[in-house]
C-alpha cells in the first residue's frame, strides 16, 4: 500500500504536490485543509484520509475527524492534527497512546517535518510531514511518501516542494 502524507495544505495545492502523490494507493492528510477544494482535489488522485485542524471551518469539521485510528495492512495508525512528539505529546494523545500504542502516530500543525521512533511505547513510529502549503513560518514546503507492508513502514521518503515564498 502506497501513502501520499501531507498536512497544513491551508487551502492550496499545487502540481507539484499532485505528482508526488500519483501512483498512491491513498492520501493521507493530518489537518489544516483550509478548504473543501482541498480535499475534493486530492480525492481525485486516490482514496483520502484526513482528520481536521485547528483552521479547519465547519465544512472540513463534517467531512474529517479530530483524530482517526485505523489499520492499514496490518499496521494501527492513529492521526490527528495538534499532537506533538515522543516525549511531548499533547495530553490528549498522551492518553491515547498509553491506553492502547498504535504502530504508527502521525499528526501535523509544526509545520516541522519529523520522522522518530518512541522506545517507551512499543517503537511506535511518529511521522509529521511538515508543511505542504504557504501560508505559515516554515521556509521549505514538505510531504513524506512511504509505503505500509506486513504491518511496517517501508521505503519512507521525505520529500521537498520547493520554497514556501
Amino acid at each position: 500500500m502506497k501513502i501520499g502524507l501531507l498536512s497544513d495544505t491551508h487551502s492550496y495545492v499545487d502540481d507539484r504536490i499532485l505528482a508526488h502523490l500519483e501512483g498512491c494507493d491513498e492520501i493521507w492528510h493530518a489537518g489544516d485543509f483550509g478548504a473543501v477544494k482541498v480535499s475534493e482535489r486530492l480525492s481525485q488522485v486516490a482514496p483520502l484520509r484526513g482528520v481536521y485542524g485547528n483552521i479547519d471551518a465547519a465544512d472540513i469539521r463534517h467531512l474529517y475527524p479530530k483524530n482517526l485510528r485505523f489499520d492499514c495492512n496490518g499496521l494501527e495508525v492513529l492521526m490527528t492534527h495538534i499532537g506533538g512528539y515522543p516525549g511531548k505529546y499533547a495530553p490528549e494523545v498522551r492518553a491515547m497512546i498509553k491506553e492502547n500504542p498504535p504502530g504508527l502516530f502521525i499528526c501535523g500543525h509544526s509545520h516541522i517535518l519529523k520522522v522518530m521512533t518512541d522506545p517507551k511505547h512499543g517503537n511506535l513510529l511518529h511521522l509529521n510531514p511538515g508543511a505542504a502549503g504557504w501560508h505559515g513560518f516554515h521556509k521549505i514546503r514538505t510531504m513524506l511518501k512511504f509505503a505500509v507492508e506486513g504491518g511496517r513502514v517501508t521505503r519512507l521518503q521525505a520529500i521537498e516542494l520547493g520554497n514556501r515564498a
